[in-house]
């Protein structure tokens, strides 16, 4: 058959074909889009005007970067914070699980495949808590602001689809660890 993007005939089918590789792709899905989610300024638009991120603020065409609520002692913002920590955790975690359990390919019931479930499942977890974390915190900076015109924007969007994702491999990879012959 040939390279295909790069891999071999035997490590698509496995890929394709397997529980195991459904999680790995699941798990690769999961962390492009955590990493894309975590990197990108639009997690949250302020009418037509402002977008700001986890690592920048923009306005009519100018971006500043946004200093960590700890070093700059602005307590209001320590949720960037914490989401930044959260996510560049969960991405880790992600990279971990994917790693894991694409190298277990060859013996899908092994220690490597169900800690890599685990690391999916963990990172899913912290994903969770980054996003739930900035969804409130945003939720109640915003009506303290009496700001009515903002909403969520699609890097925020991208974190909670990467974050099913990755909670999805985990549980499949588990799966494929339990149910493997």
């Amino acid at each position: 058959m040939g390279d295909l993007l790069g891999c071999s005939a035997g490590i698509l089918s496995w890929m394709l074909f397997t529980l195991a590789g459904w999680a790995s792709l699941c798990g690769v899905a999961a962390h492009v889009l955590l990493i894309i989610s975590t990197s990108t300024d639009n997690w949250i638009a302020f009418g037509n005007e402002s977008i700001r991120g986890l690592w920048r603020t923009c306005a009519t065409g100018e971006c500043k970067i946004l200093s960590g609520a700890i070093a700059s002692k602005d307590s209001a913002h320590v949720y960037i914070d914490v989401t930044r920590a959260f996510m560049l955790l969960s991405v880790l975690g992600c990279l971990a699980g994917v790693v894991l359990g694409i190298s277990a390919r060859k013996q899908v019931q092994s220690i490597r495949m169900r800690i890599g479930g685990i690391a999916l499942l963990l990172a899913g977890f912290l994903a969770f808590l980054a996003l739930v974390t900035y969804t409130v915190m945003s939720f109640i900076e915003n009506q303290n602001d009496k700001k009515s015109d903002w909403k969520f924007g699609w890097s925020y969007i991208l974190g909670w689809i990467g974050t099913i994702s990755a909670l999805a491999a985990g549980v499949l990879q588990l799966c494929a660890n339990k149910h493997s012959d």
